[in-house]
């Protein structure tokens, strides 16, 4: 039976980065990212089948009607949802996957399959944050203060998550993230100090 990781991290701290570096290890050979179903419509770059799932609306309301996700969520008039069946299937494979999703996607897995490894990455602090998202030119102030807003809010849960990362600095990150999940070993005292500096930052 493989593994399942769910990651979660507030906009902007490096998630997506972080997960496909840990793919790219060699160590990654049996670990996948998991591919979600969704009714937005497919873009030129995308394929069915290894980006999304893509589905009709109808479908995915028979889906929910049936359990069909572990989760599932409405996003900009379009719905997202983990295909259960193929979760289970690739853990019967004795493969394991990563879901990179929100807090209350992760926390909806989590209650559906407890053995689920979950793991919340964090900015060192809020200007960190909001220095980040600025850089990335997506976003106007505006939206970048509703973002530290909901941030402040997705601390105060992934603080219980199974492990919690630092993206202070990305080398020492990506390490951190891939012993959990290749070795399932927690932070060296030094890393795990780091998280807590960080934490009293962000909870303050």
């Amino acid at each position: 039976m493989g593994k399942l990781f769910v990651i979660s991290a507030p906009s902007g701290t490096g998630k997506t980065s972080l997960i496909n570096a840990t793919l790219e290890d060699e160590n990654a050979k049996k670990t996948k990212l998991g591919i979600s179903c969704t009714t937005r419509e497919k873009r030129a770059e995308e394929k069915d089948h290894v980006s999304y799932f893509f589905i009709s609306k109808e479908e995915f309301e028979d889906k929910i009607k049936n359990d069909d996700f572990l989760e599932y969520a409405e996003v900009f008039g379009n719905f997202y949802g983990t295909p259960r069946e193929w979760v289970l299937n690739s853990l019967s494979n004795k493969e394991n996957v990563i879901l990179e999703l929100d807090i209350q996607g992760a926390l909806q897995v989590k209650e559906a399959f407890p053995d689920t490894r979950t793991i919340f990455i964090i900015p060192p602090s809020y200007d960190d944050l909001s220095s980040r998202l600025s850089k990335r030119a997506q976003d106007s102030q505006e939206e970048i203060k509703k973002r530290l807003k909901e941030a402040k809010k997705e601390v105060e849960i992934g603080k219980k998550f199974d492990q919690i990362i630092v993206n202070d600095n990305f080398s020492l990150a990506l390490e951190d993230l891939k012993k959990f999940i290749f070795t399932e070993e927690g932070l060296t005292e030094e890393r795990g100090r780091v998280v807590d500096k960080s934490l009293n930052l962000l909870l303050d």
